[in-house]
This record gives C-alpha cells, sequence and structure tokens, in this order.
C-alpha cells in the first residue's frame, strides 16, 4: 500500500518538476518555436534523471550484497 501511494504522489508531482532555468526559459520564449523548447525541456529532464538512476542502481547493489 505504501509502495502505492508512494508512486501516485510520484506521478502527481511529474507536472511540477517539469521546468527550466530561468535563462533557457527566457530565450526559448521569446522565439515563436515550441518544439526547440520541447527538446531543451527533455534534455534538461533526462540530465537530471541519470544521476538519480545511477545513485539507486549503486544503493541496491549494495543492498543486495549486505542482505546475501
Amino acid at each position: 500500500m505504501k509502495k502505492a501511494v508512494f508512486f501516485l504522489l510520484l506521478l502527481l508531482a511529474a507536472p511540477a518538476i517539469y521546468g527550466q532555468c530561468a535563462m533557457c526559459r527566457a530565450v526559448l520564449e521569446s522565439g515563436g518555436d515550441n518544439g526547440v523548447a520541447e527538446g531543451i525541456n527533455n534534455g534538461i529532464i533526462y540530465l537530471m534523471a541519470i544521476p538519480y538512476v545511477l545513485v539507486g542502481a549503486i544503493i541496491f547493489l549494495v543492498y543486495r550484497k549486505l542482505k546475501s
């Protein structure tokens, strides 16, 4: 049950974390091309997610090693 609640809260928070730095937002909003802005935003999300995935994998491997 706790996992389901955590996952639901994570899904609800996703639109709030979909953002850019102030400089990038100002530059991209001044132009008319929304495709470029969306591409930059997706790149920022991708770069943000990689360290969390790596740290999570390391913690999982250490946990599994200690458990056995």
